[in-house]
């Protein structure tokens, strides 16, 4: 385990980010060293030709909200930072219907600088509706993943991509497949918990990022839920590294050696 300080806003220079997401995002070497440690295996993937990376903001006590839904703001502002540069470093950001539904979320980098990446929502059934921030037609591709057999009609502008659904939930497998063919490298799976923890399950993660606040909610939704083991030496056992986002501590875990080989994206956003 590796601890390291992270880059913040109060002692990094703006430049000093702007040229890491330039020189990574062109691929050139040697990378920044403030920001390299951290997003530097997020460059190339080991596995195959794409990098997934999930993230999760969490309490302490390993909530992701509280018993009445509130999750606004459980994170410090840096952590919120630290979610768009990962916006800011990927080809496309994706959550479940459930987070867009309940947030709203724009998927847009706004508190650091960077390019806006393509967005997508998970939505078997076609519950969100055409109001959505993240359909909003601000010259981004967007992506509407739904089920076969689904009557949802995508607002226009929006590409919709259908896959076969098993009770109700799309193969995570299927879903970073058809999002290499439609060019995205580099994935980022935004949330929500239940989404990241399906993806964990079904080993289509390189890197999962988790936030932890300092702080305990007693109840509410579980940042990670996955099916449980009879022992505890059955759990499978990451390289991880820890970093300080000032008050909140970030767990970088390398799950890049259990993650099931997907594809090649075509082309690259």
């Amino acid at each position: 385990m590796q601890l390291g300080n992270f880059p913040t806003r109060k002692f990094a220079f703006p430049d000093t980010w702007e040229s890491f997401v330039e020189r990574f995002r062109s691929g050139q070497q040697p990378l920044p060293q403030a920001w390299a440690d951290l997003f530097g295996p997020l460059c190339t993937g080991t596995v195959d030709d794409l990098v997934v990376v999930g993230q999760v903001g969490q309490s302490l006590d390993g909530r992701v909200a509280t018993a009445t839904g509130h999750s606004k703001y459980i994170n410090c502002p840096a952590g919120i930072d630290h979610l768009h540069r990962l916006r800011a470093l990927v080809d496309i950001v994706v959550v479940g219907v459930g987070t867009a539904l309940a947030d709203n979320p724009q998927l847009t980098v706004r508190q650091v600088a960077g390019p806006q990446p393509a967005r997508a929502v998970i939505d078997p059934r076609g519950r969100l509706g055409a109001n959505a921030k993240l359909f909003a037609d601000d010259g981004v591709r967007r992506l509407f993943i739904t089920a076969d057999g689904s009557r949802a009609t995508p607002p226009p502008g929006v590409e919709a991509i259908t896959l076969p659904a098993e009770d109700g939930n799309i193969a995570p497998s299927a879903i970073v497949a058809s999002l290499a063919a439609a060019g995205m490298r580099r994935i980022l799976i935004e949330g929500g918990a239940d989404t990241v923890s399906r993806f964990i399950a079904a080993r289509c993660l390189d890197r999962l990022h988790v936030n932890v606040a300092p702080v305990m909610l007693g109840a509410g939704g579980p940042g990670i839920d996955l099916p449980p083991l009879e022992r505890a030496d059955q759990a499978h056992r990451m390289p991880v590294r820890v970093h300080k986002i000032e008050d909140d501590v970030l767990f970088d875990c390398d799950l890049s050696g259990q993650r099931v080989a997907i594809g090649v994206a075509k082309r690259s956003t």
